[in-house]
């Protein structure tokens, strides 16, 4: 199912012991498209600190009283390696963040996890780990691949999910929008959508944009360029902040483009099944 941002952000982390915080935003790697870190303050308890909480540790999920269960103790998030949650993580704070937890890395494999662990509720039956010799192995495989990889690519592409809202959105002939929210994909942590307002330009409209179709993201001037044109945006179908997105609404949007869904595709995503 896919969730908006705006939707996640003030869930419940729970550890074993106690409530760790609440999710203020998400970190996400711009190469995958996929939420890696939520931002949690951690309230009285921890004197505010933010600390980062991997999707990795997320048990079965509680989506009604918004709460996600993460099999970690408190002691734990108090004992963790300081981040600066306000300055780019580095991929040697990614190394010491998994490694204390005893988390794999997720660069270096296949799929949007790396063929390692998958979170806890991603993965059929809400299992830790993977569940035949061969997907270990890989996981094996994958995590000894990233350590050798460990400094080929210091730059993570970790990016705040708050921060991203605003950015103007660029067509090929000219600007038409801002993003005003993502939908993110439950049971991947998949950023499939930004949300496109398009008030300014075609009286409200509201519309929703793959990262996908990105042709470029300027970071400095705060823009997102993409494969489209003004025309082609303006006849999309138009999306309804204030209901749920079903495939049907998906499969409008893909169609309107001649484009190809990406649940049809049989790509990485669907590494992590549904129940």
């Amino acid at each position: 199912m896919l969730r908006s941002m705006h939707d996640l952000e003030r869930y419940t982390i729970a550890a074993t012991d106690g409530n760790i915080g609440e999710v203020t935003d998400f970190l996400f790697d711009d190469e995958e498209w996929v939420v890696r870190y939520f931002v949690v303050e951690t309230g009285s308890w921890l004197s505010s600190r933010k600390v980062l909480i991997s999707p990795i540790g997320i048990e079965k999920a509680n989506w009604r009283e918004k709460v996600f269960p993460v099999a970690i103790t408190k002691e734990q998030v108090k004992n963790s390696p300081k981040i600066d949650t306000n300055q780019p993580v580095s991929r040697q704070h990614e190394i010491d963040h998994l490694g204390y937890y005893g988390y794999p890395y997720y660069w270096g494999g296949t799929g949007f996890w790396g063929g390692g662990m998958y979170p806890y509720s991603l993965y059929p039956g809400f299992g830790h780990y993977p569940d035949s010799k061969e997907e270990s192995d890989n996981a094996t495989l994958a995590h000894e691949k990233a350590k050798r990889e460990l400094h080929q690519n210091d730059d993570p592409n970790l990016r705040s999910c708050k921060a991203i809202i605003g950015y103007k959105i660029h067509a090929i002939d000219g600007e038409m929008g801002h993003v005003s929210g993502l939908l993110i994909e439950d049971n991947t942590m998949a950023v499939r959508y930004f949300m496109v307002d398009t008030t300014n330009w075609f009286g409200g409209h509201k519309v929703l944009i793959s990262p996908e179709w990105i042709e470029d993201m300027d970071w400095t001037d705060n823009s997102v360029t993409i494969n489209l044109t003004r025309h082609q945006i303006k006849e999309a179908p138009e999306y309804h902040t204030t209901k749920n997105l079903n495939r049907e609404h998906e499969l409008a949007v893909y169609d309107h483009y001649g484009l190809t869904g990406y649940w049809a595709r049989g790509e990485k995503a669907n590494l992590v099944k549904q129940d």
